[in-house]
């Protein structure tokens, strides 16, 4: 069955069920309220509202009351089972880090355009679109490459499917930390003004129209803008991901 919503078409579908949801929080009181770390939230509240039984990992767990209530990303009355992990294995799957800034004197001289190779003279290009004050995502690759070349004085706010806005450049080696990653799975820093939310909430957020411009890449693109973009053979891309989303919402593309 499908409807038309502001005049476009949507196939109606019922959300499919789940009997259990394993999800891993940070930290949970006795009585199953739980909080997470950083972009580990994701899309675990909605995992745990949508599954008949919820059975969460923690880290740490507390008596009630040592949690402040309006800190509790997740009421206790979805969580069916607490398992105790104190030391999870965290994963980096993307450890990208940045080098410490060059003095002024040892500044390199940016390139000229024959000696750039494709890819950056691509993300240089798509830098161009931005404009002060846009709400952006970027998708893999040289879309977030772009981001490096912004003019002067121009100044975007990121956005990643999983819950963050306001992205900042990869961090250093001591600041790495497994719970701070963008959608590619990279590991990120903050800016200024940055917040995270929930996945269901950033998507929300694309399907709002609330995303100034998208910039993705594609496996293959027709050149009536057709995308495909399902998966990438031999490489660690995990299907489709937001792009379907990102490129149906009605945000630049």
């Amino acid at each position: 069955r499908d409807r038309i919503f502001d005049g476009r078409t949507y196939l109606m579908e019922r959300a499919l069920p789940a009997d259990y949801a394993l999800i891993q929080a940070w930290k949970a009181d006795t009585t199953g309220n739980l909080i997470f770390r950083h972009t580990a939230r994701n899309f675990n509240p909605e995992m745990a509202t949508a599954a008949k039984i919820t059975i969460a990992e923690v880290e740490e767990i507390v008596e009630p009351g040592q949690l402040r209530p309006d800190e509790i990303h997740v009421c206790g009355v979805y969580v069916d089972r607490i398992v105790h992990n104190p030391n999870p294995q965290k994963r980096i799957e993307k450890r990208t880090v940045r080098k410490p800034e060059a003095s002024s004197s040892e500044t390199a001289k940016p390139p000229s355009l024959s000696e750039m190779d494709c890819r950056e003279k691509v993300a240089r290009r798509v830098a161009l679109e931005f404009e002060n004050g846009m709400y952006v995502n970027l998708g893999i690759g040289i879309p977030t490459q772009s981001s490096n070349y912004l003019r002067k004085g121009v100044n975007i706010k990121l956005q990643s499917e999983n819950g963050v806005i306001g992205m900042g450049p990869y961090p250093l080696e001591h600041e790495v930390d497994a719970d701070i990653i963008n959608a590619s799975k990279e590991v990120i820093t903050y800016l200024p003004g940055s917040a995270v939310v929930s996945s269901g909430e950033a998507f929300a957020m694309i399907r709002g129209q609330h995303m100034d411009l998208t910039v993705l890449g594609g496996l293959q693109v027709s050149r009536d803008g057709d995308l495909s973009n399902w998966i990438i053979p031999g490489k660690m891309v995990k299907g489709m991901g937001g792009a379907m989303d990102l490129v149906f919402s009605g945000t630049r593309v």
